[in-house]
């Protein structure tokens, strides 16, 4: 199997938490959270960050009710994720993101209570989610 890395976005209109994996260990980590402006990032940040770990794939999180209809963010995220292929022409995937938050609370909670519950970390560790359950889903990771 070929190395794979990945980054993953937690779309958000005031913060992109992104977060690089590996489809061998089908692990990730947080990369950071890029400030946006109404859903509009710095894209030289994001290039910067792209170019860093030169990843083959490029996974957004879809935000969806939890009955799995689409809400306001729904579009915006398919918008950001269309960006993200036409200005750097990587494969870009979305992945439903519906307990990536709540998930992302608990697990820092666990690693260090409520200091850890910062938003940035919190976009960057939803990322990190993002990431793993694209793994889950692909390779059964």
């Amino acid at each position: 199997m070929t190395t794979q890395t990945v980054l993953g976005f937690d779309f958000g209109t005031k913060s992109i938490g992104i977060a690089v994996g590996q489809n061998i260990t089908y692990q990730a980590s947080p990369v950071q959270a890029v400030k946006a402006n109404d859903g509009i990032p710095n894209w030289d940040t994001i290039e910067q960050i792209i170019k860093k770990w030169n990843p083959t794939l490029l996974v957004v999180g879809l935000p969806l009710n939890m009955d799995g209809t689409e809400q306001p963010l729904t579009q915006r995220a398919r918008k950001f994720a269309n960006r993200l292929n036409g200005r750097f022409g990587i494969k870009t995937e979305l992945q439903d993101e519906r307990l990536t938050t709540t998930d992302a609370k608990a697990r820092l909670y666990e690693l260090g209570g409520y200091k850890k519950l910062a938003k940035n970390q919190i976009d960057a560790v939803s990322a990190v989610l993002i990431v793993e359950s694209y793994f889950e889903n692909q390779f059964g990771g």
